[in-house]
């Protein structure tokens, strides 16, 4: 932490992120630029992005752009209330984890040199770090909210749980909104969740999850035995195999296993040039080891 200062009744703290190089932020802004789920809910302008975030039950807005040399991010956070260091630390995991900074992809790069159609991948994404969602609760929201539904459906049922709850920041004339924490949104009775997303099915799965969700340590989900937390993940109501994998890879950065679907299929026969089929799509994951889920994630990225 470098600086704090108070103006307009607001608190603001400077920090900075350190990155695992190789780091490009201008990666992780293109593809936040293009994720669908995250339409409307961050802000990017030339380097920066600016997002709101819930951090020791508060609510900041942060600013990140790339420090000199790359070497990770500065952040500004502001909030209404004092930022104390306990809070700070909190947004600075938060938004270190949500951007994968700490991930080592040297192993990653490594493999790719023994697989020359998947080192044309690498060399074109080279620096970009997984970009998860902001929090591995709001992705479990939005694996319920976006099942069989069309993505502006899902995305207005978001949306309507945000704003119910208020996490609301401003920052450079834009209104940033931050997604409930659990504990928030588990305040909202299972009628009063059906009001909000207009959908009673969703809204029991929405319910059970919430509460369970509560009984769950994030260290444990982020570092505990991968099997273990499949297990404790499939328990969520509304959460199967497809949704799990989502959740372990995109909100836990849990890349040990991939599972194999019609999507990563037709990316993997994109890069291959040829049709890959599972037996295949496992024997090419395996040469990838604890880092098999990189792998997948770089081949969708790349399109």
């Amino acid at each position: 932490m470098s600086s704090t200062a108070t103006t307009r009744h607001r608190s603001a703290v400077s920090l900075h992120l350190p990155a695992r190089a190789p780091f490009d932020f201008g990666a992780s802004l293109a593809f936040i630029g293009s994720f669908p789920a995250m339409t409307g809910q961050q802000g990017h302008s030339g380097a920066a992005l600016t997002l709101a975030l819930r951090g020791n039950s508060t609510t900041l807005a942060a600013r990140l752009t790339a420090a000199a040399g790359g070497a990770g991010l500065d952040c500004e956070l502001t909030a209404d209330v004092p930022i104390d260091g306990p809070t700070a630390d909190a947004a600075a995991d938060r938004l270190s984890f949500y951007l994968g900074l700490d991930d080592d992809l040297s192993p990653l790069y490594a493999a790719a040199r023994r697989d020359p159609a998947f080192q044309r991948v690498a060399e074109r994404l080279y620096g970009y770090h997984q970009v998860k969602f902001p929090s591995p609760f709001e992705l479990l929201c939005w694996a319920i909210l976006c099942q069989r539904v069309p993505m502006p459906v899902a995305r207005a049922m978001k949306q309507s749980l945000v704003e119910a709850v208020g996490n609301r920041m401003e920052l450079d004339g834009r209104v940033l909104w931050a997604f409930p924490e659990a504990e928030q949104l588990a305040a909202l009775d299972e009628d009063e969740l059906t009001a909000l997303i207009g959908n009673r099915r969703k809204a029991g799965f929405l319910h059970g999850s919430i509460r369970r969700w509560l009984d769950l340590d994030e260290g444990f989900l982020r570092g505990g035995d991968h099997g273990a937390v499949r297990e404790r993940i499939l328990d969520l109501p509304g959460i199967g195999p497809w949704s799990a994998s989502f959740l372990l890879i995109r909100g836990l950065g849990r890349m040990e296993h991939i599972g194999y679907d019609r999507e990563l299929a037709r990316a993997a026969s994109r890069t291959y040039g040829h049709p890959v089929d599972e037996p295949e799509f496992r024997r090419l994951a395996s040469g990838y080891g604890e880092l098999q889920g990189y792998w997948a994630h770089y081949l969708r990225v790349a399109g």
